[in-house]
């Protein structure tokens, strides 16, 4: 996906789903929640070993389709293996765009969101592209 594309979705998602929420901060998932947070985002944690919990001020869901409103972009911080089963919840809840991080790689995901008309970026990460793209709010 090239940079212009990135940063068109970057601008226009406003609520995102966090697969693979952590509530240790010393965990990648925990310290990009916070800055997509402080950058305006609404970010959704989602982890059913926290379900029912609150992180980051946010209430903890099991899985996507336990979220009760409408979800622009899936940001899977999970294995490359699960990135498949992630991409068919997204998919079912409607999101518009699933965002795969720094090495979750899988192409039958991508293809799979792909072909239901999903915006997929892969191998990336937003906290790393909102500034490099020039978007910092």
């Amino acid at each position: 996906m090239q940079d212009q594309d990135i940063a068109e979705v970057l601008k226009r998602v406003k609520t995102i789903a966090l697969v693979g929420a952590s509530d240790n901060p010393g965990r990648p998932s925990h310290g990009v929640m916070a800055y997509l947070q402080a950058q305006g985002y609404q970010v959704t944690p989602v982890s059913p070993k926290l379900a029912g919990q609150t992180l980051l001020g946010q209430k903890v869901y099991a899985k996507l389709e336990d979220i009760p409103y409408p979800v622009d972009m899936v940001d899977v911080f999970r294995n490359a293996e699960a990135a498949y089963g992630v991409a068919q919840e997204a998919i079912a809840i409607g999101t518009k765009v699933l965002w795969l991080q720094i090495g979750v790689i899988n192409e039958q995901a991508a293809v799979l969101a792909g072909d239901a008309g999903i915006k997929v970026i892969m191998d990336r990460c937003p906290k790393i592209e909102i500034p490099r793209l020039g978007l910092e709010r």
